[in-house]
């Protein structure tokens, strides 16, 4: 029998597990629901899936580089624990060389592929994953970047994999590349360059400006050249090329830069967890709603 869109969606709503998981379900048990929702919690993936409505807000970013091809991501968990743990780290591992490998567009894609040196898609592979580490786990995004034969890659993982930085550098080495991701890991920079500002985001912080000096009680006719020199303060502190390198403050990251003939063409930096939204749980509330499952 044919087995309905609304089919799949509905037992993947019911249970959490992959769209595929859902299709063999109702396929093998001729498009019963209730049947198929049995069939997946026997196979253990309904159970694990069901942790997918629990926010995974650890876990590790990762970077590798394989001659030139790079490629940053982040692979979360949902606690620091599941994030330490060997499964895991194999995981992040695995993901980054299929990335690599089959040069997905975007997730989606990503998780329909079969997986390099597998015949289970990626989907099923982190279903397996989750249901041997016992937490949600997400695969959040990833970047990838090629370089031209002039080019070099730079990358640096910090504190074990909770801040990942991938650069990519025209001139100079790998010393230089890394050194300028470790500086980008630490710094944080918003913009490479100030000519990056979006102008929008130049006006907003020129009123800003004005209006603190204004209210200081600054005197109208210094008031621009106060607003012009806290904006270049702004772009020393926001824009990659303009602040103080971290290992030498007596000269810029531009500085560094110029040193070597070298330009940076492209930084990523991911922090684990970074925009995730995490729910404050209330403990003695889900150990009530624990009990009064139970009690049914």
């Amino acid at each position: 029998m044919g087995i309905s869109t609304a089919d799949i969606k509905e037992l993947r709503e019911q249970t959490g597990a992959g769209m595929l998981d859902c299709k063999k379900a109702l396929e093998e048990n001729d498009g019963d629901l209730d049947e198929a929702v049995d069939y997946l919690r026997k196979q253990g993936i309904a159970s694990a899936e069901k942790k997918a409505g629990r926010t995974a807000s650890e876990g590790l970013a990762s970077v590798k580089a394989e001659g030139n091809q790079a490629v940053i991501a982040e692979i979360n968990s949902e606690t620091d624990f599941a994030a330490k743990n060997d499964k895991f780290q194999e995981v992040v591992d695995q993901m980054t060389t299929h990335l690599l490998t089959k040069q997905p567009a975007d997730v989606d894609e990503a998780l329909n592929q079969t997986l390099v040196g597998s015949d289970k898609t990626v989907e099923e592979y982190f279903n397996e994953a989750i249901s041997q580490i016992g937490e949600n786990l997400s695969f959040r995004r990833f970047k990838l970047i090629e370089r031209a034969a002039d080019e070099v890659f730079g990358t640096y993982i910090h504190m074990g994999g909770n801040i990942g930085v991938l650069t990519l550098l025209e001139g100079g080495d790998e010393d230089l590349a890394r050194n300028v991701a470790m500086h980008i890991a630490a710094a944080n920079p918003d913009y490479l360059s100030r000519d990056d500002v979006p102008a929008e985001d130049v006006e907003k912080e020129k009123q800003v400006l004005q209006e603190q000096a204004e209210n200081e009680g600054k005197p109208e006719h210094i008031v621009e050249q106060i607003v012009k020199g806290r904006l270049n303060k702004f772009y020393n502190q926001n824009c990659l090329v303009e602040q103080e390198y971290i290992r030498d403050t007596d000269k810029t990251v531009g500085d560094l830069l110029s040193e070597a003939d070298a330009t940076i063409k492209e930084s990523v930096r991911y922090e684990v967890g970074e925009g995730i939204e995490v729910e404050e749980e209330d403990f003695a509330e889900e150990v009530m709603s624990e009990v009064n499952e139970v009690n049914k």
